[in-house]
């Protein structure tokens, strides 16, 4: 019974930027639940293959730059083709740039909105009409702690953060009739390669994380994972147009 539930047998995932980071994690964890993943990443051909052979379950890759919007439909359409139906969409890629509002230009600020923001739009644009046709879906998007909190020298990764929040509210309000769930996860400071290019060499931001975190230790990729294979799960199927926390209780420390 609780297999069923919480079980992903028979269903597709397609997971942006599913080869490393919580991409992959979220690809482990929701390929574990038993379905089958289709990672889309800029990555070369090895680092993605070798994602996939370690996924097993007859995983996928596609080696696409998500920011080429006008190729979107075009890629939707192979997937779709090639795989069947995608009932679970993860818009997970992202970037970051970490500088001064002084240093940062115009172009840092938008081509971190175009990523986590204008992408992710645009791919779930291209599903959402085949996910209609059969009256089901689940879409995550990945917020993060500077979706709710103010942190220096992040302007651009924090507008983009705060922007996905507000899609998930609109977007769930348009196409959940359409048996199709929108949610979000904000996860909070996970050990990943990101996580360290954004505190390594900064002890005094690294401190207050953790002098605000509860657990007082970072949390796991698999965290978040398992909170995706939730999300996309039967025993979620009320949960809509909202978004879980994942951050050890940091947003309530003090």
């Amino acid at each position: 019974m609780i297999d069923k539930i919480f079980g992903l047998h028979g269903q597709n995932a397609l997971i942006t930027g599913g080869a490393t980071g919580l991409g992959f994690a979220m690809a482990k964890c929701l390929s574990q639940a038993g379905a089958k993943v289709i990672i889309v990443g800029i990555e070369g051909e090895e680092t993605l293959a070798a994602a996939c052979k370690e996924l097993g379950n007859d995983a996928v890759y596609y080696q696409f730059n998500i920011t080429d919007t006008d190729s979107v439909p075009g890629l939707v359409e192979k997937i779709i083709k090639e795989n069947g139906q995608i009932e679970i969409l993860v818009n997970n890629a992202g970037n970051h740039c970490k500088k001064p509002i002084e240093e940062m230009t115009v172009t840092d600020f938008t081509n971190v909105l175009d990523v986590h923001v204008v992408a992710s739009f645009a791919l779930t644009k291209a599903l959402i009409p085949h996910m209609k046709e059969h009256n089901k879906g689940s879409v995550i998007f990945i917020s993060s702690m500077t979706g709710f909190l103010g942190q220096p020298y992040v302007m651009g990764y924090s507008a983009s953060k705060s922007a996905v929040l507000g899609m998930v509210r609109t977007l769930a309000t348009e196409v959940s009739a359409h048996g199709i769930r929108i949610n979000a996860i904000a996860p909070g400071w996970i050990e990943t390669p990101m996580l360290h290019k954004a505190l390594d060499g900064d002890d005094e931001r690294k401190n207050k994380i953790l002098g605000r975190t509860p657990m007082k230790k970072f949390g796991k990729p698999e965290d978040i994972g398992w909170a995706a294979v939730y999300l996309c799960s039967d025993a979620a199927s009320f949960v809509n147009g909202t978004h879980i926390i994942v951050d050890g209780g940091a947003l309530v420390g003090f």
